[in-house]
Parts: structure tokens; C-alpha cells; sequence
């Protein structure tokens, strides 16, 4: 406690205004009850380490800047700390020079932290985590708040065929799919993502209309995932209704055996779909490895198709070529009647977009266009 109420008088002296706790509990404690800029922990604490302190703070604050001092400095300890985003550790004994210039830096990056996320809620965007900590809090509060939109699949006559299931979440700081999927790539927990949707999308599922289709996403790397092709997963049991989409967005380089494991689960009674056709990869590889059942042509074709030829010629070979390899055509991204007429002309079998139907809670109505 003399090293911390000499650290305090130090602040003091340099205008900040310092508030003093003899071990973590109380800290925690504090923290629950006002708002601070910056914390100041020794790594050996009365009750629990600095480093437990860290992560109690990290599990419901994201921003606020922890730095840690400690008289023994180990590589273990250290780790630990940046891995919950510690702003910074020092090393006894502590320079004024030193301390000042880490807690005014601290300061300043809290105080920019706040001006982000102040401007994100303006902007409707809602508010990103900061540090690998709260990156995975938040990933969880996702997974648990996770459901399915859907959005109808009609025929060149406007009649339901199918419904693809869209990541969402009602977790703010992954305001999107995509800050969803990116928090699991830096997490390394694509895997966790896609057996959580497939759950929640097969549980809804089962009020569909039968008859109708479903075409969920995959990752790639939902590829190298056993529960996939595990027959009594809650999807497999629907798979005969099931179309599985790969994007052509991603590579597939690092997928090992992915004949092997399209085979599986072909075996169990799904199909297989490339999505994005248009936008992603060039050349042949996802058309040799995964021998796609059904090809779903890219918005950005999609959009104006109506007015450029360049459009129109691409589209039309590409229907052309899929359904002479056996494959139908779904032209996704048709918001004009204009768009319909032209993609049911070039040979697209099947139509989505907003023309018919938004994205939804289960299930949206579709529009006749």
C-alpha cells in the first residue's frame, strides 16, 4: 500500500484525480460503481492477482485502460496481460517520467475510445470491442442471441421454391453478419458460429411449408468441422430439404479432402450450392472440388442487368454453361421488374432479391413483383 499511496501522490501532483484500493475485490467494486479513465494495478494483489483483476474488468468493460506494475517481471504473467488487453506493464522501480506519460497516454486512448463509439451509435452502427477479451465477449453474447432471417426463393412464376437462412444477431458491438463472422475468424471460431446458425436455423425450419428448400451459408472452414456430417446434428435430420452455399468469395486452398467431405455429406442428403458466382475466385477450382448442384449468381451481375449488355452476355453464358453442367440457376439481388424479366430471359431458373420478399423472421410473404 506505500508503493500505491506514493503512486497516488505522484498523480495528484500532476492534476489527476486518484482513488485508492487496498486489494482487487474492492477495486471491482469501485469500478461497478463510478466511472474511471485509468486503472493502476500491482500483478500481486492481496486477494487476487492483477491479472484476474484484468479480466474481471474486461468481462463487462471493454474500454477502460489497465496498466499493470509488478517488481517480477515473468514471460507467463506478461503474456496473460496483453492477451486481455493490458494498455501497458511496467517494471519496478517506476520513473515519475514513466508513470506520467503511460497514464496520459491511457487517458487520452480512453478518451478516443469513447468519441468512436459515440460516433458509431450516431451512425447506427453500434459499438466494436476494443481488446481480444471483449472481442470473445461479445462473440458470445452473439451466439446466444443468434436467429435466422429468411428470404423466399421463388420460380420464373413467382411461386416459393425455397428460403435461405441469414445470419443475425441481437448482440450490438457485431452489429452485422459480417462483424460477426470477422470476430470469429480473429477468434478462430468460425466453427462455433456455423453449428450454432445451422441449430437455431434447423429449429425454425421445421414450421416451414414442406416441400420448400433451404439453403443455409457455409464458411469454408465450416468444411473441416465434424458436426457438420454428424447424421444426428439438428440439420442433418432436415438434409433432404437442405442446400448448402459455399461462397466463391473464399478460397478453398486450405480445405483438405474436400471431395472426401462433400461426398459425406452428399451421403447424408444434402445439396451443394456455389454462391456468389461472379464476384469471387477465378478459374475452375470450386467448380472441380465441390461439382455444385446449384450456382447463385452475384448481386453485382444482377443489379442493372436489364440496362448493360456486358451484363446481359455474362449472365447469359453463365446459365448457359451451368445448365449444360447439370446445375440450376438462381440470380440472387433482384430489387426491378426489370432485373426479373431480364435474368428469366438469360435462362435463371430461379429468382431472389428484394423485388419478392426482405429477409425475415419466419417466414416472410412473397411479393408477386
Amino acid at each position: 500500500m506505500l508503493v500505491a499511496k506514493a503512486l497516488a501522490r505522484l498523480l495528484e501532483g500532476a492534476g489527476y484525480d486518484v482513488e485508492l484500493r487496498s486489494d482487487g475485490e474492492a477495486a471491482v467494486q469501485a469500478l461497478g460503481s463510478a466511472a474511471f479513465d485509468v486503472v493502476i494495478s500491482d500483478i500481486r494483489l492481496p486477494t487476487i492477482s492483477g491479472v484476474q483483476l484484468l479480466e474481471m474488468i474486461r468481462a463487462y468493460d471493454l474500454d477502460i485502460p489497465v496498466i499493470l506494475i509488478t517488481g517480477l517481471p515473468s514471460v507467463e504473467t506478461a503474456i496473460a496481460a496483453v492477451e486481455l488487453g493490458a494498455l501497458q506493464y511496467l517494471t519496478k522501480p517506476i520513473q515519475k517520467e514513466v508513470l506520467l506519460q503511460a497514464v496520459g497516454r491511457a487517458a487520452n486512448l480512453h478518451a478516443m475510445a469513447r468519441a468512436k463509439r459515440d460516433a458509431l451509435r450516431l451512425l447506427g452502427e453500434g459499438a466494436v470491442p476494443g481488446d481480444r477479451a471483449g472481442l470473445a465477449a461479445s462473440l458470445e453474447r452473439a451466439l446466444d442471441s443468434m436467429w435466422p432471417a429468411f428470404q423466399p426463393i421463388v420460380d420464373r412464376e413467382g411461386t416459393l421454391v425455397a428460403y435461405e437462412a441469414l445470419l443475425r444477431s441481437r448482440e450490438p458491438s457485431l452489429p452485422h453478419p459480417g462483424a460477426v463472422l470477422s470476430a470469429a475468424e480473429t477468434l478462430e471460431r468460425t466453427a462455433d458460429v456455423g453449428e450454432r446458425m445451422r441449430a437455431v436455423t434447423a429449429e425454425s425450419f421445421a414450421n416451414a411449408k414442406p416441400g420448400t428448400l433451404l439453403f443455409i451459408n457455409l464458411h469454408p472452414l465450416d468444411l473441416l468441422d465434424p458436426r457438420l456430417a454428424d447424421p444426428k446434428a439438428p440439420l442433418s435430420k432436415l438434409a433432404e430439404r437442405v442446400v448448402l452455399e459455399v461462397t466463391e468469395r473464399s478460397t478453398l486452398d486450405e480445405i483438405k479432402d474436400v471431395q472426401s467431405r462433400i461426398r459425406d455429406l452428399r451421403s447424408l442428403g444434402f445439396r451443394i450450392a456455389i454462391d456468389d458466382l461472379g464476384a469471387g475466385y477465378a478459374g475452375l477450382t470450386s467448380f472441380a472440388l465441390l461439382e455444385p448442384d446449384i450456382v447463385k449468381l452475384d448481386m453485382t451481375l444482377i443489379r442493372g442487368v436489364d440496362t448493360s449488355d456486358v451484363k446481359q452476355r455474362i449472365v447469359g453464358s453463365m446459365a448457359a454453361l451451368s445448365k449444360e453442367m447439370g446445375m440450376r440457376v438462381v440470380a440472387e439481388g433482384i430489387e426491378t421488374a426489370g432485373e426479373r424479366r431480364a435474368v428469366s430471359l438469360l435462362g435463371c431458373e430461379w429468382l431472389q432479391g428484394y423485388l419478392f420478399a426482405k429477409p425475415g423472421p419466419a417466414f416472410p410473404e412473397v411479393a408477386r413483383g
